[in-house]
């Protein structure tokens, strides 16, 4: 039998239930961007806020590239929850061990194209000659351990589709407090500045790696890790693949959209791309906070779909958007209120650039509740197994937006404003969370009328 000894999803007060279950995945996320942070911070303090500007020109094409094959640890966690939510145990455990496999295989085909490409890229990007050789170190240096990243994200995908939420936690606990560290002592006492802090990045996501691992070893239930019977199984990696692939190609695309508006922003020089930066960070602990919802939508709805429990799967996502509507607003608004010291202890040497750090603040961090109730949408009907559809709608609705808005607007002279820019955002998560419920509805009548077909089907 399968081990409930974490949260349970398939019964129970679900309000609860979500809210034990988002929390930590909430304050590991934080955990995350808060050592994340640490890196700007150093850097900032004691290298200036070109160091700044390289590390953030880096985050767009990193995610770019990084987001094709997050995507299929999506389609590992969906599989498991589905599996769980259905008892069925050998899926679950086939599941597992494919996992790992196709983490490190991810991995090392990330290392090749990151460490060959990374200046490539970023020359495709105009970042500025001042900033190029400081980003293409960082690049090259943080795609040398990615296959750290895989795996973590990965096995602690498979850790929150059975429940567990607090050893990811606790792993990135610890491997942060080891990323800080060694940013000051790479970055203060060897001078090795940018470099530093993309060596403490990799060392310390390399023992989150190895945590997570060992965790899953010593689990008693089916998603037990056995280092031996590691392979692909074919039935499993095609249900990762055909769940995890569209969600990657959507991570993928949104980030070529983040790439022509970092690209954009780049055009601005370096004072604006030091500010946006600074911005984009702080703003990231919004983002994390209402994703872990999207997270929690995922698996909650996952394991009931599974379960064919589909009165409990509505409830779940009415749930999930009216706690991600609250708690978006209200950590939006705190981190706008708070901007300008905020925004100082990254850049102490350019007040023009914290200028500029306020004014994304104000067009993307007040309204992020709007990007909450987009990403808990397509999160319910990657849950329900409708990975395709949430792609498409999310393409057209964010990535072709943002693309034609730069295209075109942008490039009408008195709209060429990084204002106007960062309004894209905004326009896109209402237009396409909109457009992901009327899906998900249609979707999820689709599965209801399946089941009571098949339901009947099998009476005698």
């Amino acid at each position: 039998m399968l081990k409930r000894q974490n949260s349970n999803m398939l019964s129970g007060s679900l309000l609860r239930n979500i809210i034990f279950y988002t929390v930590p995945i909430m304050l590991t996320s934080i955990l995350q961007l808060l050592f994340n942070a640490a890196d700007l911070v150093v850097v900032g303090r004691y290298c200036g806020s070109i160091s700044v500007a390289a590390v953030g020109a880096t985050g767009a094409i990193t995610n770019l590239i990084v987001n094709l094959f997050i995507g299929l640890s999506v389609g590992a966690g969906v599989s498991v929850a589905h599996a769980i939510g259905g008892g069925d145990h050998e899926a679950v455990h086939r599941t597992v061990h494919t996992a790992l496999p196709a983490a490190l295989v991810s991995g090392v085909v990330l290392t090749v194209v990151g460490v060959t490409c990374s200046e490539t890229f970023l020359r495709l990007m105009d970042t500025p000659e001042n900033v190029l050789a400081l980003s293409s170190i960082y690049m090259k240096i943080y795609f040398g351990g990615i296959t750290f990243t895989m795996i973590y994200n990965f096995c602690a995908s498979i850790l929150r589709a059975a429940g567990d939420t607090k050893s990811p936690l606790i792993f990135l606990a610890i491997a942060g407090v080891v990323n800080v560290v060694l940013n000051v002592i790479f970055v203060t006492l060897f001078q090795m500045n940018v470099a530093g802090v993309a060596l403490a990045t990799i060392i310390s996501q390399g023992v989150s790696a190895v945590l997570v691992v060992i965790v899953l070893m010593r689990r008693t239930d089916a998603c037990r890790l056995i280092l031996s019977k590691m392979r692909f199984y074919r039935v499993q990696l095609l249900k990762m693949i055909r769940i995890g692939l569209p969600a990657g190609i959507q991570g993928s695309l949104f980030s070529i959209s983040n790439v022509m508006i970092q690209s954009s922003i780049n055009s601005f020089g370096d004072i604006v791309m030091s500010g946006n930066a600074a911005a984009g960070n702080l703003e990231g602990f919004v983002y994390v906070i209402i994703n872990s919802f999207h997270q929690t939508a995922v698996n909650f709805i996952g394991q009931n779909a599974g379960a064919h429990q589909y009165k409990r799967v509505k409830r779940i996502l009415w749930m999930c958007l009216g706690c991600v509507a609250l708690v978006g607003i209200c950590s939006g608004a705190l981190v706008f209120s708070l901007g300008r010291p905020l925004l100082s202890i990254y850049i102490t040497d350019s007040a023009e650039a914290i200028e500029y750090g306020l004014i994304r603040l104000t067009f993307i961090c007040l309204p992020y509740f709007l990007c909450g109730l987009m990403d808990v949408s397509t999160g319910g009907l990657r849950g329900m197994g409708a990975s395709l559809t949430p792609m498409i709608i999310s393409i057209l609705g964010v990535c072709g937006l943002r693309i034609g808005w730069i295209m075109t607007i942008f490039q009408i002279p008195q709209y060429h404003t990084p204002q106007c820019l960062y309004f894209s955002y905004t326009i896109s998560w209402t237009l396409t969370f909109l457009a992901q419920m009327v899906a998900f509805f249609v979707v999820y009548r689709k599965r209801v009328r399946a089941w009571d077909a098949e339901t009947l089907a099998a009476i005698p």
